[in-house]
């Protein structure tokens, strides 16, 4: 049987992912996958995560959560490792730095405070905006969304980082003008990929879990729409796109430029 990209789904070169989607290797060839197309005029909210997605944190991330490790006299960690713990939330990210030592409450407390203190000074050392975004966000916006009036579609945030950085980072970069809301680790009693917070989302955007699409770079964002009932894609270009085989979304793609395509072009399973 013919899956993705024209391939068949016995091959044993290409992989599966669990609920059985065909991807092809990340990096063979950028493209735009489709495992379950949706209607982009049906779609009135996207809410997009923030690492690895929106923007590359990972230097100012990976130099704060070893600053944090010398505090406590502990070993640094090499930089890939690091940037594999990001993506949920702050104290998981200290947790899995100290590896054994995280059952360690005190600790653990005092390298996450240390950490949390250090990032508020560097998030923005070297951060920047992935290339192409500010350009694709306004294209998202802008674009029909299927309402007669032609409304411009509701942007919003949601990451696991806590939310304070999160809006400075946002707004620092330029962003801000873009986004109706962020939310982060912090806003809500539970992080993603609980639903929580996009059905908040939902909620303050008067849509229903068919009109909105989650945009990530993990699985923990593929788990947040499947929870919520929201069309997910995932991009590859982030820290963890690995996680994307284990968990397909319903479109993957490799850059910027390919997100804006997807909200503006109508799209068939390959």
């Amino acid at each position: 049987m013919l899956g993705l990209s024209g391939v068949t789904d016995s091959d044993p070169h290409v992989p599966l992912s669990a609920d059985g989607c065909v991807l092809r290797a990340l990096f063979w060839k950028k493209m735009i996958r489709t495992c379950r197309a949706f209607d982009p005029q049906s779609i009135r909210l996207v809410i997009f995560d923030l690492d690895g997605t929106l923007i590359d944190s990972r230097l100012d991330l990976v130099h704060s959560v070893n600053a944090a490790l010398r505090h406590i006299a502990r070993p640094e960690l090499p930089d890939d490792v690091i940037a594999s713990y990001v993506g949920d939330g702050a104290p998981i990210l200290i947790q899995r730095a100290l590896g054994a030592e995280a059952a360690d409450a005190a600790l653990v407390r005092r390298g996450l405070e240390f950490f949390l203190s250090y990032y508020r000074e560097h998030k923005l050392d070297h951060t920047t905006v992935y290339p192409g975004i500010a350009q694709t966000l306004s294209a998202i916006q802008g674009s029909s969304n299927g309402a007669t009036n032609r409304t411009p579609r509701k942007l919003a945030v949601l990451t696991n980082k806590p939310v304070n950085p999160s809006r400075a980072i946002v707004d620092a970069l330029g962003m801000g003008q873009f986004f109706a809301q962020v939310y982060g680790g912090n806003s809500f009693a539970t992080k993603k990929p609980d639903p929580q917070g996009a059905r908040k989302l939902m909620e303050e955007s008067g849509v229903q879990p068919e009109q909105a699409a989650i945009v990530g770079d993990s699985h923990v964002d593929v788990r947040t729409g499947r929870n919520a009932g929201l069309w997910t894609v995932g991009v590859t270009y982030g820290f963890a796109p690995r996680t994307l085989e284990e968990e397909s979304p319903d479109v993957l793609v490799d850059s910027a430029q390919e997100l804006g395509v997807i909200f503006t072009e109508a799209r068939s399973k390959a």
